[in-house]
């Protein structure tokens, strides 16, 4: 099966304001018709790499190609690409239809050329009863809907979504993941979606950019950044992970306090080089087998249930944090815990990811 086309390519764009270098020298291939994602903390320059994709701003260097064309210094209303806002920026006095309706009236469009466009995404968004409806009569879920179909009605080559889901409570955002996932598939378009929320990139996104400082430090799946994350930064901040400080030597890490963590180190790391040890929360085990590679003792500090997991603190010798296990529900009821029990942890050498510290 052949790679998909290359859509956009980020080539080598940065942008300083003053002494400030918000986007330094980033480098990305975004394929047609993917769900893009780009990631990191507040201040890592993702939003405004996507002001720079959406003619904003301008690139202090690089380039920016749309379909094989420099668009970095092309006016926004010039380029085939729309941007979806946070706060959806509706016109209160419009109907649904209006708003959706609105921009393909501006390029005067012929009428019948905009009511059968609007009529067609109104029914891929689901909003066909609610068309002559004013946004203050809409939940947010509705007007996030609207906010798309109008975005989506124009064709761009490429839709823009600058933290859509982020005025919307956790449940109705959870739905609205999907939603919007479903939504890119049918339509076929290229989505660059940009976010601080990991949940929100892993369950949406084909591929997923990491930023911090500016910098790009991994591009790849949600599931393989996610099982083999490119350095502590993104292992921490990519879910949560549970981290012992040491020194690394041929097969693992000499943890401070003497016990030895097994797993593989990277070619990179030299022995005796500062490392740390990683493991996911799910990948721990309680009450392990005898033959389990990697085993301490600690006691249970605190419980916290969630419902479908619990998610267990529990202290060690191994580093200044407590550890956090993340149990079934099903397996807590089977062999319950309570704070103060003394227990043993365990966790295969496949699971442990080593980093320089």
């Amino acid at each position: 099966m052949s790679e998909p086309r290359t859509l956009l390519r980020i080539d080598r764009v940065s942008k300083s304001f003053g002494r400030v270098r918000a986007v330094d020298g980033i480098s990305l291939d975004i394929r047609e018709n993917e769900f893009f994602a780009l990631l990191g903390p507040s201040g890592c320059g993702k939003t405004t790499l996507l002001r720079m994709l959406a003619g904003f701003e301008t690139p202090s260097d690089g380039q920016i190609l749309l379909d094989g064309r420099d668009i970095a210094r092309t006016p926004p209303n010039k380029r085939p690409v729309n941007l979806m806002f946070q706060s959806y920026a509706l016109f209160p006095h419009m109907s649904v239809r209006a708003n959706v309706s609105y921009g393909l009236e501006m390029e005067r469009l012929p009428a019948a050329e905009i009511r059968s466009r609007v009529d067609a995404i109104l029914a891929t968004t689901e909003l066909v009863p609610f068309a002559d409806r004013k946004p203050e009569q809409l939940s947010g879920g509705q007007k996030q809907r609207v906010a798309l179909a109008r975005a989506l009605v124009k064709r761009p080559r490429l839709l823009l979504l600058d933290e859509p889901l982020g005025a919307l409570d956790k449940k109705l955002r959870g739905a609205m993941q999907l939603e919007l996932k479903r939504l890119q598939h049918e339509v076929g378009i290229t989505f660059v979606i940009v976010t601080h929320d990991q949940e929100e990139s892993l369950v949406m996104a084909d591929r997923m950019a990491v930023l911090k400082d500016g910098r790009l430090l991994q591009c790849d799946t949600p599931h393989a950044i996610y099982e083999h994350p490119s350095d502590r930064f993104v292992a921490d901040f990519i879910g949560v992970m549970n981290f012992v400080p040491g020194r690394a030597d041929a097969n693992g890490v000499q943890a401070t306090n003497g016990t030895k963590i097994t797993g593989k180190v990277p070619a990179t790391l030299s022995s005796g080089a500062s490392a740390v040890a990683a493991v996911r929360p799910e990948r721990i085990r309680l009450f392990p087998s005898p033959d389990t590679a990697n085993r301490v003792a600690g006691t249970v500090e605190a419980l916290a249930y969630q419902g479908l997991d619990l998610q267990v603190h529990v202290r060690t010798a191994l580093s200044q944090k407590p550890f956090l296990v993340r149990v079934t529900a099903d397996a807590a009821d089977r062999r319950p815990v309570a704070a103060g029990d003394r227990i043993e942890l365990g966790w295969d050498a496949a699971d442990v990811r080593i980093f320089a510290d």
